[in-house]
């Protein structure tokens, strides 16, 4: 996996270089402001953009929006201080794939980009909970889902991946990917996440409370 670090943190990217470096991945580069990540992913091509939103020059959600314009196969995971549902919202319409506050632990981190990596996009419950209570009423014209369907998106809504839904189900990934794209379809989305945010809107799947661990 090769990734890009974007964050105007010296102090953060290398302890985060660090930590990939030491896990056998590889950092391709580093840029301190999102103009300069634009620039370096071309010139690099990285698979994953570890993306910060507060950056001078241009922030994140812009930098997210042109790289995936240009380089549609680059995956974007924004890591930001920010828990703001409106600024979340934006980076996922920029082209995000994954969202992590920045006092997520290196190993969340890690495992959010190798299964963005693999293709997956990353649902944090608490992220999908912060943008529901934020978000409009959803059109009740959205076309019901199968059993299988709202069985798979509960179980992604919990917290699972796509892999694991295979696993627990009995059935290939593959399969979870074709139900995940046929409900798309019918909620008229191309993202995991405001899939699930449709589905609890129109009563169709449950966000399940917080755990007060965490």
């Amino acid at each position: 996996m090769r990734v890009l670090l974007a964050d105007d943190h010296q102090i953060l990217r290398d302890g985060i270089r660090r930590g990939l470096e030491n896990a056998g991945e590889t950092v391709v580069g580093e840029a301190s402001n999102g103009e300069e990540a634009v620039l370096l992913a071309k010139e690099h091509n990285p698979d994953i953009v570890l993306m910060d939103l507060s950056m001078p020059v241009m922030d994140g959600v812009q930098a997210t929006q042109l790289i995936r314009e240009t380089q549609p196969h680059v995956r974007v995971v924004v890591l930001s201080m920010h828990d703001d549902p409106a600024r979340t919202r934006a980076a996922l319409e920029a082209g995000a794939v994954g969202y992590l506050s920045k006092g997520t632990s290196f190993a969340d981190v890690l495992d959010t980009l190798r299964r963005a990596f693999e293709g997956e996009e990353v649902l944090s419950p608490h992220l999908a909970a912060s943008m529901l209570a934020a978000a409009d009423q959803a059109d009740d014209s959205a076309e019901l889902l199968s059993a299988r369907q709202v069985e798979i998106l509960q179980m992604i809504a919990n917290g699972l991946s796509t892999k694991q839904v295979a696993r627990e189900l009995d059935i290939t990934q593959k399969t979870v990917h074709n139900h995940l794209n046929t409900v798309y379809r019918k909620l008229d989305t191309q993202s995991l996440t405001h899939a699930v945010i449709s589905a609890v809107r129109l009563g169709i799947i449950q966000l399940a409370p917080p755990d007060p661990s965490e």
